[in-house]
């Protein structure tokens, strides 16, 4: 059992020090072709993103209609939204 314990926290420290964020923006929210057509642009945050219309973003590779509805409603419950065209 004591192994196990001190595995655990091995395993638990080695993942914090690979720990990306900026690889974890959107992840479960959209498909990974969206989130690394989003990386390309530098645009890592809500923020940056509420920077942009959804006529700029749907011109990435990889957005839909169905990305896009995911995204807007992940940002609305942020209390984000993207710029007026």
């Amino acid at each position: 059992m004591i192994n196990l314990v001190i595995m655990s926290k091995s395993l638990n420290s080695m993942y914090a020090f690979n720990y990306d964020s900026a690889e974890e923006f959107l992840h479960g929210v959209i498909a990974m072709r969206a989130r690394k057509a989003l990386e390309k642009e530098k645009i890592n945050s809500l923020e940056k993103l509420s920077d942009y219309s959804e006529k700029e973003i749907m011109q990435l590779h990889g957005f839909g209609k169905n990305t896009m509805m995911k995204l807007k409603n992940y940002m609305k419950e942020n209390q984000m939204c993207f710029k007026e065209a």
